[in-house]
């Protein structure tokens, strides 16, 4: 009789920041990518404390409804998403997180400053692989939508009914 070895299954958790204005494709595969890494991702939506200006023209509950309504059922099980407010000044923002999130084993950054910040603490940084950048960028989306220009092919499906039903483009338009 031949008995099977168990497997051991590792379990990893990561964080993954951005501001999501607005949740795109590009922030969709970058979710993708990371929970192919690890059993569970902490999504934390950054500059949670912002909303309603050119930049951040969004609240954290909008963000965090256009990324719920973008995910399926299996992404979300492995999701927890948190506010992470801007306190300007990123080594108290680091600090602010280990108060605010679970412990993490990975980061998932392109931003050098946070892949510094996270080194530093021997937390190990991944980089994302970027989806066409040039057209995948908030602020690009964001003057598509105001200048009533083609943009709804940039962003997930739920992402776009949350924009289309939310008045995204006069809001928009007036900031």
């Amino acid at each position: 009789m031949v008995f099977n070895k168990p497997t051991l299954m590792l379990s990893m958790n990561g964080m993954l920041v951005g501001r999501f204005q607005p949740f795109h494709l590009g922030h969709l595969e970058a979710l993708r990518f990371a929970l192919s890494q690890v059993t569970q991702l902490w999504l934390c939506i950054g500059s949670s404390n912002i909303s309603q200006t050119k930049s951040n023209p969004f609240s954290y509950e909008e963000r965090k409804k256009m990324v719920l309504a973008s995910v399926d059922d299996f992404m979300e099980s492995r999701l927890d998403i948190f506010p992470i407010p801007d306190v300007g000044d990123h080594q108290k923002w680091a600090k602010m997180i280990k108060n605010i999130i679970p412990e993490f084993d990975v980061v998932f950054t392109n931003d050098s400053l946070t892949r510094h910040i996270y080194l530093r603490q021997n937390v190990d940084v991944i980089p994302i692989p970027f989806a066409d950048r040039e057209s995948l960028s908030g602020t690009h989306i964001r003057g598509l939508i105001a200048g009533d220009l083609k943009w709804d092919h940039l962003v997930p499906a739920g992402t776009k009914k949350f924009l289309l039903d939310s008045g995204a483009k006069q809001r928009l338009k007036n900031l």
